[in-house]
């Protein structure tokens, strides 16, 4: 008996339809892709090349790859998309040998804009760059500017902002893309007044708009530098360009690393009255860190009693966070609970409300919190500091003996605290937070934090008068923070630390922070 061809025909929509409601990286979805699966196999159903390219996706999407390639092997004479999904897959999953074979086997009129991006975005993540310079050299040749934007943006993310500029002066037909590629990755490097001349000059060089987009990526790149942030935005807005959600998100931290309280709300409260969007929790969670940071607790209640939702737990992370500043152990205890009920296995919370006990003496308390912890089977995150010197990264943990000139590192930097008590340093031996009696002892375990031993690093390998820069995975705290204020002036050197949380600029005994983190 032959198939009814109206009958697939029908089968094969409802299909489609089905995985229309299939998006990537929920649940849902990868059940759903699922069940449409079985149903192939169960009822002898061969799908056309658009559905098995969609459930390709949605597995590939979903870290599903070995269901994605099962299905790519299935096709005879698998298209353009069904390869590409591949390689974007496996590439974005660190499969990148895989990814390569796909990529070689694909013929070369198939070979578009998106598979050479994702195929040079995968080399980049392996931190195999000469694979991706060598990708890239040979896109060059074919002048395709998407390609060469992709490479100003794989140089800046490596801190190579020459050869990123050599590339974007290359772009012989530069379009937003470029212009957007190289002016985020000054600001997100520091060099804000770079970042800004080359927003200035894409009316005289290209004669763009200088969009929303673009001066979102400026924004972007204020990290530590709240009340610049501030004048670009007022700048942006006699521009005549309207924020978008965003432009607020941005502005807000902005507002809260600099401790601008009133202008944070001003800015808040516009986003409904004068540009008629509604606050996402992401934007709340913004103005109750603005709050917290300035100790306005009973504001930062009030708020979140008035909540149009259910709180999350972006915003009681916003909450304990200020607690911990300011030694709150009521309402930081309040927070803590909750977040333990929204996201018991995240690590932070535990700390953070242990730490709190500890800073105060309470340590069977704080002794209690991690046990708590680790019942749940929840691993704390170590500290890592990291900086690059001479195109190799030197990375660091808190006490850390591995590095080949780790003896040497904790020897200046000994020399160093003595220079700087002279300058008016005192440890402040309250970051301790372990149950020791000797501050002696307490001070020698101040000096072996991560972003210290790495920052000595820069500044004995580093020529003279270079800046320092240093990133870290956690927070910074408290001392360190006041140990790089004196250090910059002590060496006359900027230090530049990017933490968690922010950029701190430390010039000449100060923070562009403010205090305010």
């Amino acid at each position: 008996m032959q198939p009814n061809p109206e009958l697939i025909r029908t089968i094969a929509n409802r299909y489609a339809a089905n995985l229309t409601l299939c998006f990537p990286l929920r649940r849902t979805s990868l059940q759903l892709a699922r069940a449409i699966h079985a149903n192939f196999i169960t009822f002898g159903f061969q799908p056309r090349a658009h559905i098995l390219n969609r459930l390709i996706d949605v597995y590939s999407k979903s870290s599903e790859l070995r269901y994605a390639r099962h299905l790519f092997d299935e096709i005879p004479e698998p298209d353009k998309i069904a390869r590409t999904t591949m390689v974007s897959g496996y590439s974005a999953s660190g499969d990148i040998a895989l990814a390569q074979n796909i990529f070689e086997e694909t013929p070369l009129s198939m070979r578009d804009t998106i598979m050479y991006n994702a195929m040079i975005t995968g080399f980049t993540h392996s931190h195999d760059g000469c694979s991706a310079v060598s990708m890239f050299r040979e896109m060059k040749r074919e002048g395709i500017t998407s390609v060469m934007n992709a490479m100003v943006s794989l140089y800046s993310k490596c801190d190579l902002l020459n050869s990123a500029r050599g590339v974007f002066d290359e772009i012989t037909e530069k379009d937003e893309r470029s212009w957007t590629s190289m002016m985020t990755g000054y600001v997100k490097n520091g060099f804000f007044d770079s970042g800004l001349e080359l927003l200035e000059g894409m009316d005289e060089g290209m004669k763009l708009a200088k969009d929303l987009v673009s001066w979102n990526a400026l924004l972007s790149g204020y990290h530590g530098h709240g009340a610049e942030a501030v004048g670009v935005y007022e700048e942006m807005l006699k521009e005549g360009i309207k924020p978008d959600r965003i432009t607020f998100l941005t502005v807000l931290t902005a507002c809260s690393h600099a401790g601008l309280v009133d202008k944070g709300r001003e800015y808040f409260d516009s986003m409904e009255t004068v540009y008629c969007i509604p606050p996402g929790a992401d934007h709340y969670s913004r103005l109750i860190d603005l709050l917290c940071r300035s100790g306005r607790f009973t504001e930062a209640e009030s708020v979140i009693k008035s909540l149009p939702f259910e709180p999350t737990s972006q915003i009681w992370e916003a909450l304990l966070s200020g607690c911990r500043v300011y030694g709150n152990m009521e309402l930081g205890i309040i927070a803590a609970e909750k977040l333990f009920e929204l996201i018991p296995e995240h690590d932070g919370t535990y700390m953070l409300l242990s730490n709190m006990y500890a800073a105060t003496g309470k340590w069977e308390e704080a002794a209690r919190v991690r046990k708590l912890m680790r019942d749940r089977g929840v691993k704390k995150e170590l500290a890592c500091s990291w900086i690059e010197v001479e195109t190799q990264v030197h990375k660091f943990l808190v006490d850390d003996t591995s590095h080949p000139e780790a003896e040497a590192v904790y020897k200046y930097l000994q020399e160093l605290g003595k220079e700087m008590r002279r300058f008016g340093y005192v440890p402040d031996t309250n970051f301790v937070l372990h149950d020791v009696e000797s501050d002696g002892h307490k001070q020698d375990m101040l000096i072996t934090h991560s972003e210290k031993i790495a920052v000595a690093f820069g500044l004995m390998k580093l020529p003279p008068g270079r800046a320092i820069r240093v990133f870290k995975n956690l927070r910074t705290c408290g001392d360190c923070h006041n140990f790089f204020m004196y250090l910059s002036r002590v060496v006359q050197r900027e230090i530049v630390l990017r933490d968690r949380k922010r950029f701190h600029h430390f010039r000449n005994g100060e923070c562009s922070c403010g205090n305010f983190w």
